[in-house]
């Protein structure tokens, strides 16, 4: 079974991934179980799937949080997408949904990004890393990443207190 970094652990991945169809979204099959599938195919068939509970929804990089918006928080999981790893605009999104649409649930960063950025990441509310099957050995090294470090100066998801607040407290 596929890995993934969860909560700061390595833990088994139960949920697939479902690719953005070549097709129309609303002709998309979907499969049973614990599926991610794309935000537009969520859109386009809304009424036969919302009666499902084993699924989450992906945000691709074109796509915002106010697009999901309020309606995150009827999801177990909600996956931010990373084309690249110079593509920063998952971790506002990610940030978004955990502040602004006060989703609690599993939020996961899905794509190429680097073990490297996990610290950032938990810091935009990101709680769950899937590097892929393929790119497994970033595992450990991230796990390593979400300890680079011990105090921070500016307010986060993980740290809603600004140093200056949290020091005269």
């Amino acid at each position: 079974m596929p890995k993934l970094v969860k909560d700061g652990a390595i833990v088994d991945n139960d949920w697939t991934l479902m690719a953005k169809p070549e097709g129309e979204a609303a002709e998309a099959s979907v499969p049973e179980g614990k599926v991610i599938v794309p935000l537009k195919v969520w859109q386009a068939q809304h009424d036969a799937l919302s009666e499902r509970s084993d699924l989450g929804v992906w945000l691709d990089t074109d796509e915002t949080a106010d697009e999901l918006g309020d309606e995150a928080k009827r999801f177990p999981l909600v996956a931010v997408h990373f084309p690249a790893f110079a593509d920063g605009r998952a971790f506002s999104t990610a940030r978004l949904l955990r502040e602004r649409f006060e989703f609690t649930g599993e939020l996961r960063a899905v794509g190429y990004f680097l073990a490297e950025q996990a610290c950032y990441l938990r810091r935009c509310g990101v709680n769950a890393m899937d590097f892929g099957p393929d790119r497994e050995h970033h595992l450990e090294p991230a796990l390593e990443a979400l300890e680079d470090f011990t105090e921070y100066y500016q307010t986060s998801v993980d740290q809603p207190l600004p140093l200056f607040r949290r020091r005269a407290s």
